[in-house]
């Protein structure tokens, strides 16, 4: 077969003409619906036109090389902003690895957490102390009683783990504890925040609201923040309770690999998404003056096609189960 429709290229490259003879063309989402773009200079200003309908009109198949490269554009468009041709796609799409860094901070909290999970598994009671949060891993590793126990937990799961060896366990620890590195920046970035923007956004008063419909746009508002919270809080949620079982991630740790990282996608893409009205109430100053109601405005448009509750409307031909479908909330990154 051949080798230049088997081989997956790392940057953006394209053959067919009408990406090469254009001039600087740029790849990115369009702001009015998130679709990939290839924006490109005409005249005074720029024209962007769609990927799926550049497809269409020049021929271009889906298992093409160039069709596979625009697919590979698109999934790479989640986690960086913009391509131009030759740039490096982001690893993500390419191996599955992050192309960015959590602090050291963060990988220290999990590697700690995973300790702290060791220790309670084979001595609940020497980690009842810690209530479930992880100590510094400093103490971790400087405690002679609390490393006597870590050490003591290390040799049991190897056994447990039919491993050669604590140094074993020691290892897959620490390759599991990389990947939850991402997942404790995330809840600190990009969790907490929105947690913050939920808090301010209950604590702005209602009692000098004289105005029927701000009154009514603010509960509205404060209806979707809640629902966005409980879903991206509920991701965390997931991956603590899948990870929690510590033996069985040790032992499962490619399943539980691919399945962090499919979170620590979906989290960071929606980061992504939410980054500026973040930024917005990171700064906001208290009160509901008119600037403060000019911001709550964007955050309703931000909010509300991501989480507003929908109603599917069925034919009468339909069955009664499908007809009695409750609402459900539809978010779109």
């Amino acid at each position: 077969m051949n080798a230049m429709v088997d081989a997956v290229p790392d940057h953006c490259i394209l053959h067919n003409a009408v990406f090469t003879r254009l001039g600087n063309a740029t790849f990115r989402r369009a702001e009015s619906d998130g679709a990939p773009v290839m924006v490109v200079p005409l005249g005074d200003g720029i024209a962007a036109l769609p990927i799926r309908s550049l497809q269409r009109e020049f021929g271009i198949e889906d298992t093409s090389p160039d069709g596979r490269m625009l697919g590979l554009i698109a999934d790479s468009l989640d986690f960086v902003s913009c391509l131009t041709l030759g740039d490096p796609l982001p690893s993500e799409v390419l191996t599955g690895r992050a192309s960015w860094q959590p602090a050291a901070k963060h990988q220290q909290m999990a590697v700690a957490r995973l300790r702290l999970q060791l220790l309670t598994w084979l001595d609940p009671a020497e980690a009842a102390a810690f209530d479930g949060q992880p100590p510094p891993l400093e103490r971790l590793e400087t405690d002679p009683a609390l490393r006597a126990a870590v050490q003591r937990a290390f040799e049991r799961a190897a056994v447990e783990l039919n491993l050669s060896g604590p140094r074993e366990v020691m290892t897959l620890v620490a390759e599991i504890a990389e990947e939850l590195s991402y997942i404790e920046a995330l809840r600190e970035t990009f969790l907490r925040r929105v947690q913050s923007m939920v808090a301010r956004l209950d604590g702005l008063s209602t009692g000098a609201i004289v105005n029927v419909d701000r009154a009514s746009a603010l509960t509205r508002i404060r209806k979707l923040a809640h629902a966005a919270v409980a879903l991206i809080g509920g991701r965390f949620v997931e991956v603590d309770a899948q990870t929690s079982e510590v033996l069985s991630t040790l032992r499962n740790a490619d399943s539980h690999r691919t399945f962090i990282r499919a979170h620590r996608d979906w989290l960071y893409r929606s980061s992504r998404a939410w980054e500026q009205i973040l930024l917005e109430w990171d700064t906001a100053m208290p009160g509901l003056d008119e600037s403060t109601w000019a911001r709550l405005n964007r955050t309703y448009q931000f909010l509300a096609p991501r989480f507003m509750p929908v109603q599917e409307w069925f034919s009468s031909v339909q069955t009664n189960a499908r007809r009695a479908k409750k609402p459900q909330s539809v978010m779109v990154w």
